[in-house]
């Protein structure tokens, strides 16, 4: 499941409409933010940087090193093989403690996407930079010779000893494609709510008008809406680029083995 059930502050907008005249501000912003968590959902809930504290922990402290914090420092994984003199042989001849490595590499999984690390904190001391990286998909690795605790008190705050906590933006950049793709959807709002419009009153099931001899049909919204598009060229071309199978979350693969790190969300 997702770290958050919805954007954590609206969307940036560049408006190439005018405001209507006569419309407040906060009904501005209002419409931007029921434009950003429209998008948010209809892109797969993956966009918009949000900050996110999060307590690493592990299946339990007795565990044996395989589990802490889903490190993998076992002697990795058996792979018989037959060699050209016929004897047989395993294919971690590298001694591999990791699956993916020859030296030990100590790390923690953290639900992503990662955007960026603003803060690691071990026994209420901030790390430098320079001490962990991130490797895709949202693994914190340690490089400064190190390895994250095993064991860490949760009832204490992480700024105490005994603690580990993590500090980082969760979800994707929103590019200018995005910001596009959001000021389309706010102008639409704007200017069926205006003050004196008539959008807003306007049957949301209306497909086909005729007057003086004009004939207009328009494609029923539902069907449109039940596709996961707008109806609006700039915000469905965003869509469809970034979320082209109608994804409604992130993919996400499950573990028995894999305990995700604790988010205090109260107080």
């Amino acid at each position: 499941m997702t770290l958050k059930v919805g954007p954590c502050e609206p969307w940036p907008v560049a408006l190439c409409c005018d405001v209507p005249e006569g419309m407040a501000q906060e009904e501005v912003d209002r419409w931007t933010r029921v434009a950003s968590v429209i998008l948010w959902g209809l892109s797969g809930r993956r966009y918009g940087p949000c900050p996110v504290t999060v307590r690493p922990c592990r299946r339990s402290c007795a565990d044996n090193d395989f589990f802490s914090f889903q490190t993998r420092t076992g002697t990795g994984p058996w792979i018989p093989y037959i060699g050209t003199d016929g004897a047989w042989r395993n294919a971690s001849i590298c001694r591999c403690k990791t699956d993916c490595s020859c030296g030990e590499l100590c790390e923690v999984d953290l639900p992503g996407p990662v955007y960026d690390v603003s803060e690691v904190m071990v026994d209420g001391e901030v790390l430098v930079p320079e001490a962990y990286r991130v490797d895709v998909p949202g693994k914190l690795v340690r490089t400064d010779g190190e390895c994250w605790p095993e064991c860490q008190d949760m009832a204490a705050p992480p700024t105490e000893e005994g603690t580990f906590s993590v500090t980082y933006r969760w979800g994707l950049p929103l590019d200018d494609a995005a910001i596009a793709a959001v000021s389309d959807l706010v102008c639409h709002f704007l200017k069926g709510c205006s003050p004196g419009g008539c959008g807003c009153k306007t049957p949301r099931n209306l497909t086909r008008v005729v007057r003086q001899g004009v004939e207009l049909e328009n494609l029923d919204p539902t069907l449109i809406y039940s596709e996961g598009r707008t109806g609006l060229p700039m915000a469905d071309m965003w869509l469809a680029m970034v979320n082209p199978y109608r994804m409604t979350s992130p993919s996400r693969v499950y573990s028995p083995d894999y305990r995700p790190p604790r988010v205090t969300t109260w107080p």
